[in-house]
């Protein structure tokens, strides 16, 4: 009787072990991402097939992806997807981060009002864009959030020789698409990822005037966070969401994301390669 019962026990909780995430304390996984993979619509179409196959369900931060590595230092998330190679690469090495893998990159670009004040329109150098710029003393909007694309463009003005400052040089502090759009309002510059500006493309009237550059390439990495940052880190929930970002399903979605809208991908995947051999 006692086995009979026993193996009805086991029939009736199999479809709840089913559904339960594997090897994780919860069923709850931070993300902590940029708000670029939100303002796409990416995250919308991923995040739900994500829960749907694993049963974990994911709280996304979206923030700059400076506050997205500094949640992940104080054990406040479980996993990373964000776009700032070098300043990833010190959280890697103080083993904040681990198992870093590439997903997919798409470019910056620089955009503008169709007038150009500062007549940048077809350079091939974002680095003298800039300049020109700052030269003509036309307004530019910088995200000033400490986010992946903040960091591309201070070290853009850096290797222009230049130091932006007000009143031409307008701060933020909101993510890409806020950003965007105050920029059109300002019919100022801005630096953009691709991605992005497709997905508000038809909200602001900004054009493209600066593509191609080498400088303006954009990785996006998934990283996870180190259980030594904390006692709620979810190890397992991490490093299911990881791999099912590089897998071949996500990476075949990922290849098509965006053409049924804008009539080409937002993104282009990468997992499994090797960064130096990514170009924009």
């Amino acid at each position: 009787m006692g086995v009979r019962l026993a193996r009805l026990l086991v029939a009736a909780l199999a479809p709840w072990a089913l559904a339960a995430p594997a090897g994780a304390g919860s069923s709850v996984v931070i993300l902590s991402t940029t708000t670029s993979t939100q303002d796409s619509g990416l995250l919308d179409v991923l995040v739900p097939r994500f829960e749907r196959q694993t049963g974990y369900t994911v709280k996304t931060i979206s923030v700059g992806t400076g506050q997205a590595l500094a949640l992940a230092a104080r054990g406040e998330a479980d996993v990373v997807l964000c776009h700032a190679p070098s300043l990833e690469k010190r959280y890697l090495a103080d083993g904040t981060l681990t198992h870093r893998r590439l997903v997919m990159y798409n470019d910056f670009v620089l955009v503008g009002p169709a007038a150009d004040p500062a007549k940048i329109a077809g350079a091939t150098s974002a680095v003298a864009a800039l300049g020109r710029i700052a030269a003509a003393g036309a307004r530019f909007v910088s995200r000033g959030d400490r986010s992946g694309t903040h960091a591309l463009e201070l070290a853009l003005w850096k290797a222009a020789g230049v130091v932006p400052a007000a009143p031409w040089y307008i701060e933020s502090g909101q993510g890409m698409g806020a950003t965007l759009g105050l920029a059109d309002d300002r019919r100022a510059y801005t630096l953009t990822d691709r991605a992005t500006l497709l997905a508000f493309g038809k909200r602001v009237a900004l054009t493209i005037m600066v593509e191609g550059d080498q400088r303006l390439r954009n990785v996006y990495s998934v990283m996870e966070v180190s259980p030594a940052n904390g006692p709620r880190v979810n190890t397992g929930g991490a490093r299911a969401f990881a791999d099912f970002m590089v897998s071949p399903e996500v990476q075949q979605i990922i290849r098509t994301f965006g053409v049924d809208r804008h009539g080409r991908p937002l993104f282009v995947p990468i997992a499994g390669q090797h960064e130096e051999d990514v170009a924009p």
